[in-house]
């Protein structure tokens, strides 16, 4: 529990034996709830999330998407945290945006990587990729987004409810921004974090993922 407030992290896992273990020993003793969620791993992400002491839950249907929908069905806390399990975002940082997000006194707060501090975290092709997605959309939804490809967030569970979640893969990451944008009642900020290099396989396609993305947010602005 943080200030009053029980507190669950979902980590979507595939194949991050490496990086979920290291994720796992940072994770904050406040932190009531630990959900990982295997997206048919066929590694020991499973075996190694468990020995810490997180609750393993299993979604054979790949996607990002709907490891995160299938997490959130299971989490507790009265605020969600996410972040991924390949060592990239810092579980210390979590003590930093639990501060900001109450400080600030928001039902959304997503945790941008920009500036990119560490050369070695993102190449210059996922950079500009990032800004493209990012500046369209801002564009299509009038609101500045720094960050719309970010897959750390703190929020409160409650504010699903009035969420239409639909994508099942990395377009995820963007349509629950637009979610809480689009509703007037939840406050929406944005606050910077150190954003470093994965461990394990890289399993984004920028191509395909990038493309994809950007068509899903034309799609999603003009027919929902």
């Amino acid at each position: 529990m943080y200030k009053g407030q029980t507190i669950t992290v979902v980590i979507p896992c595939l194949n991050e034996e490496q990086g979920i273990e290291q994720v796992l020993k940072r994770m904050p003793d406040f932190v009531d709830q630990i959900i990982v969620v295997d997206n048919g791993s066929t590694d020991r992400t499973a075996e190694v999330a468990g020995a810490f002491g997180a609750k393993v839950i299993r979604e054979d249907v790949r996607g990002y998407g709907r490891s995160y929908k299938r997490g959130f069905s299971e989490a507790t806390g009265d605020l969600v945290i996410t972040l991924d399990g390949d060592h990239s975002y810092p579980p210390e940082a979590i003590s930093y945006l639990l501060e900001a997000f109450l400080h600030l006194d928001v039902d959304f707060l997503n945790a941008s990587r920009f500036p990119v501090r560490d050369r070695n975290a993102m190449s210059f092709k996922h950079k500009m990729g990032n800004f493209i997605l990012s500046f369209a959309m801002s564009l299509l939804y009038f609101r500045w987004i720094r960050d719309s490809q970010s897959g750390m967030w703190v929020f409160r569970r409650k504010i699903l409810a009035n969420m239409k979640l639909e994508s099942d893969g990395m377009a995820f990451s963007e349509e629950i921004k637009i979610e809480a944008l689009k509703h007037a009642s939840i406050r929406f900020q944005e606050i910077s974090i150190q954003y470093s290099s994965r461990l394990g396989e890289i399993k984004l396609n920028p191509w395909r993922d990038g493309f994809h993305n950007l068509w899903f947010l034309v799609r999603k602005r003009f027919t929902s």
